[in-house]
């Protein structure tokens, strides 16, 4: 069963703020962590990482790597925290009132 394309998204950059406010975090090793929750295209996921760095919710760096090029690492900004804590407290009360409705439904 495959989850709506619009309801991952939202999830997917939820996930992402949380998983970088974790640790600073490099592109793929953020794929890694997300498809061990919910299963995303890698694709998917650059778009939305360089959406969050124009909206001024991450920023980058290169650091060196012992196993190729230097990796862009992706790191919250304080705007970024602030926007995850409100997606956090939308996404609990969504969850909240879903399941609510689901056990109500399932009820009848």
């Amino acid at each position: 069963m495959d989850i709506n394309v619009q309801f991952k998204k939202g999830a997917l950059e939820l996930c992402i703020l949380v998983l970088i406010h974790e640790r600073d975090r490099y592109g793929y090793e953020l794929a890694q962590s997300v498809s061990e929750y919910i299963e995303v295209a890698e694709g998917a996921l650059y778009p939305l990482l360089r959406r969050l760095v124009n909206e001024g919710h991450c920023t980058t760096y290169l650091q060196e790597s012992t196993e190729g090029p230097p990796r862009k690492y992706y790191q919250l900004t304080s705007e970024g925290e602030s926007h995850m804590k409100k997606l956090i407290m939308e996404w609990k009360h969504f969850v909240k009132n879903v399941s609510a409705l689901i056990e109500k439904g399932s009820q009848s």
